[in-house]
Formats: C-alpha cells, sequence, structure tokens
C-alpha cells in the first residue's frame, strides 16, 4: 500500500488542519495530548484550556500530539494500538 508520511514536527500543522483531523478521527484534542512532555507542564497543566485553545496550543507546540495518526479518505484513527488501522480497512 503506498502511502505519505507526515513528520508533523518538521512541518507542524496549522490549528486549522489539527481540527480538520481531529473531526475525521472523532476525537477530542485532549484524546490526543502527550501529558508527559515539558511542553504539556508549561502550557496545558492546571489550565482550563477549551477545545479551541488546546488545538491551538498543540498546533504550536506539535511535540504534545500523539503519534500516528493515520489519515485515509475521509477518515482517521490515532493507530495506538496498531490493530485500529482496522477501523480504516487496513490489515
Amino acid at each position: 500500500m503506498e502511502f505519505e508520511t507526515v513528520n508533523y514536527i518538521e512541518r507542524p500543522l496549522s490549528a486549522s488542519q489539527l481540527g480538520d483531523l481531529l473531526k475525521k478521527a472523532g476525537l477530542k484534542p485532549s484524546d490526543v495530548l502527550r501529558t508527559k512532555e515539558e511542553s504539556y507542564r508549561k502550557h496545558v497543566a492546571g489550565k482550563n484550556l477549551s477545545d479551541e485553545k488546546l488545538i491551538a496550543v498543540m498546533a504550536s507546540h506539535p511535540e504534545l500530539i500523539q503519534r500516528p495518526i493515520v489519515v485515509r479518505g475521509g477518515k482517521a484513527v490515532l493507530a495506538r494500538p496498531v490493530g485500529r488501522l482496522r477501523d480504516l480497512g487496513i490489515e
């Protein structure tokens, strides 16, 4: 199967792109948030951020985003565990 890898640390997603990706996956920003990162403690921990603000922080600090997120057609999944790829018809 052909695929394109996007390293969103090197090529960060905009807040709009990240929001669209989360919608495709049916996920909230908190579902893909890496809470053990220093950026989490600095920019998120102890703050009551709306989903919109959390997406903006994640777009500015992509190390906060869990990966891999796999997109196929109009759907996406956080492929952790890898078995979730079956939701996209990938075996």
